[in-house]
């Protein structure tokens, strides 16, 4: 656990860990065998040259998190990395910079969680977070980023992701919280033979922006692509979605898909969707597409005339558009508290 962007040992447990696998803050890692690992993985795939904020997150790295897998280990029990703000409504507000570096050797294979929380729904406070993942060979890893801050806080996070040759990375991006939201997602193809599925869902309402921008470079061939965003706006809320799949010189035999859809629920609600290809290799499959929409009247009135309220009405058809991307969680706990959070959110919104 990480309290205000500083790990905590004596809030931590590492039991169910099998042997070899690490979960150390970035300091104590420095300190280990593992020293030259952390060296090469940190601050390469996300490049503090060219992005302000993580430029700014890599000059006021304090503690971070490092997880390692060593090769041929598969981890059965999902790591969690929870991230805690203490901070309190009305207190000066605060920043905190949290560094996570994961790498997965050969053949290994890990479920991580990402988590965000806050204790006071209130507060106001920055999270500025940087996430590098490193997939060897034939490596897996299932992702999941779960962000819950504060409906008045700041959150800021970049994921870099860079995949060797046969790897397979499946990360789903819940976001909820914080009144402006940035999520600014990387991943590179480095190896033939690899694959990533990049979904995400965003639920916002009156007061709250959420931005997320990705890029799938493409740079080997035989690699496949999918990505799915789905949002939902409420009140007086915006979001934007600019996704970009970059296909090279080379890249023969790529698969990609983009999708972005969204769903308003209000006539104030904004949403600015930019889906895109940059294709520079003439033997691929690629398709993105994106679409705006609210609630369907046939179908309101399908369930109202079958004596559901119109609210609860509302309510499952907001749900069964979200539940596409919640059920691509494969944690039942994780999926269980979401389910209830979205649930609770439609509710608080009517």
């Amino acid at each position: 656990m990480f309290v205000n962007g500083i790990y905590r040992a004596e809030l931590s447990s590492q039991d169910a860990l099998p042997e070899g696998v690490v979960v150390a803050s970035l300091f104590d890692a420095l300190q280990s065998d593992l020293a030259g690992v952390v060296r090469e993985g940190l601050a390469t795939s996300a490049d503090y040259h060219e992005n302000a904020f993580t430029a700014l997150n890599t000059a006021f790295i304090h503690g971070g998190a490092f997880v390692f897998i060593p090769k041929g280990v598969r981890v059965e029990t999902p790591v969690q990395l929870l991230f805690l703000s203490t901070e309190q409504a009305g207190a000066e507000p605060t920043v905190s910079f949290p560094r996570v570096l994961i790498v997965a050797a050969e053949s290994s294979e890990a479920t991580i969680i990402e988590s965000y929380a806050s204790v006071e729904e209130d507060a106001v406070y920055w999270t500025n977070a940087v996430v590098e993942i490193v997939l060897a060979d034939n490596a897996r890893l299932e992702h999941y980023k779960l962000q819950r801050e504060s409906q008045r806080a700041f959150h800021i996070a970049t994921t870099v992701a860079e995949l060797g040759r046969r790897s397979s990375f499946n990360t789903t991006t819940i976001t909820m919280g914080a009144a402006l939201a940035r999520h600014d997602i990387r991943i590179a193809f480095n190896q033939e033979g690899a694959e990533c599925w990049v979904d995400g869902l965003y639920v916002v309402g009156t007061g709250q922006h959420a931005d997320t921008h990705s890029l799938i470079d493409h740079r080997q061939a035989h690699c496949t692509s999918h990505q799915l965003y789905k949002g939902i706006l409420d009140g007086k809320s915006r979001a934007v979605f600019n996704g970009k799949v970059f296909v090279r010189e080379g890249a023969q035999k790529t698969d990609a898909m983009q999708t972005n859809r969204n769903l308003l629920l209000s006539n104030e609600a904004r949403v600015d969707t930019k889906p895109q290809l940059e294709i520079f290799a003439d033997d691929v499959k690629c398709a993105h597409g994106a679409t705006v929409g609210q609630l369907e009247e046939e179908e309101l009135f399908y369930l109202i005339s079958r004596g559901l309220r119109p609210e609860l009405a509302r309510n499952l058809l907001t749900y069964g558009f979200a539940e596409e991307v919640i059920n691509k969680i494969n944690v039942e706990s994780i999926k269980a508290q979401l389910d209830e959070a979205v649930l609770n959110r439609l509710h608080a919104s009517l």
